[in-house]
């Protein structure tokens, strides 16, 4: 029998699947527009731009779209290689199996060609990921990565989990695993859309990665404790709010009768700016709407200082407008009506 990651399910994890298929729904019945040709490809670039940016990757949205057309862009040749085989891999992905190795390995030689000489194979040595000069992640060794990649995959073909839940799981044990000498990070996200677009084949085009580079300091943090905790409940958590968020934005976008309230996907904003309320009352809405964000991410959200925030907040609560409800690490933010 395959072993499965590591994670705890749980009744907030319920709950936002609940939420997500919700959304899906409504999406897919109400914005039939989201699938048309020239939509389907703009959200595949914000895919690939924010996927691809997480790695370093510098080239703007403007820019990857540019080098698909054919155009000349001011990028060096590696990034320029690095959009040109992620596009492949991304309209390849009708192709694949979530479940089969030989596929991952096709999906990995697709978006490193040119980029690795091991492109499409296992590693063969060790590997450690570093921030700085700390390591935070020793992969296992070399030696055990086709058992263990193997046995990820028979459990994505065996498990009883949502494919929801069981995608953030795959994508957190795949980069625990560490199977590629490089490119771990972006082939997760991808086979992590794939997983999804199995379930419901709209999620294929849907540009979580851009949400998740957004947050890209709590998608590494989050990893690193999963890996010290030997739980990854809480990326699990954070995966499903960025798949939340990410199909709320789409649905807004895809609202005629908003107009030009909503920011574009690439931009840092990540709710529509409602008149010019002041950013006590647009820290209710987002709280109100998502009650789990930290306050960092709120602050991403309104283009304020995580410390002005804090004293925003801070006034919200002895107003009695605004309380902290659970612990520290897990709970949620109430609004007070």
């Amino acid at each position: 029998m395959s072993q499965a990651p590591p994670f705890q399910l749980n009744h907030a994890m319920l709950g936002r699947v609940a939420e997500i298929a919700e959304l899906v729904a409504t999406w897919s019945a109400a914005s039939p527009a989201t699938l048309l040709p020239q939509l389907r490809r703009g959200n595949r670039i914000r895919s690939i731009q924010a996927s691809l940016a997480i790695e370093q990757n510098t080239l703007s949205v403007e820019q990857v779209t540019a080098v698909l057309d054919g155009k000349p862009v001011l990028g060096t040749p590696r990034e320029i290689q690095e959009v040109l085989n992620a596009f492949a891999a991304y309209e390849a992905m009708a192709d694949w199996q979530p479940t089969h190795l030989d596929d991952l390995l096709a999906a990995h030689e697709r978006l490193m060609r040119g980029l690795v000489e091991d492109a499409g194979r296992l590693r063969a040595s060790g590997v450690g990921i570093y921030q700085g000069q700390q390591v935070v992640h020793v992969a296992p060794p070399a030696s055990r990565v086709p058992a263990l990649t193997q046995n990820l995959l028979d459990w994505l073909a065996c498990t009883n989990a949502h494919p929801l839940i069981a995608s953030c799981a795959f994508h957190y044990e795949l980069e625990f695993i560490h199977p590629f000498s490089d490119g771990n990070g972006r082939i997760g996200r991808l086979w992590q859309t794939l997983i999804l677009g199995r379930w419901q084949p709209v999620l294929t085009f849907l540009p979580v990665e851009t949400v998740i580079k957004r947050r890209q300091a709590n998608y590494y943090r989050l990893l690193g404790e999963a890996d010290q905790a030997g739980d990854c409940s809480d990326f699990i958590d954070f995966l499903l709010d960025a798949i939340f968020d990410a199909l709320k934005q789409a649905i807004d976008a895809s609202r005629p009768d908003l107009g030009n309230a909503v920011a574009p996907v690439e931009t840092p904003v990540e709710t529509p700016v409602i008149g010019r309320a002041k950013t006590p009352e647009r820290i209710l809405a987002i709280l109100a709407a998502h009650p789990t964000r930290t306050l960092a991410e709120v602050a991403t959200s309104v283009g304020k200082s995580v410390r002005a925030v804090e004293r925003a907040v801070a006034r919200l609560q002895q107003q009695g407008r605004l309380r902290f409800v659970g612990p520290r690490k897990g709970g949620r933010w109430e609004v007070q009506e």
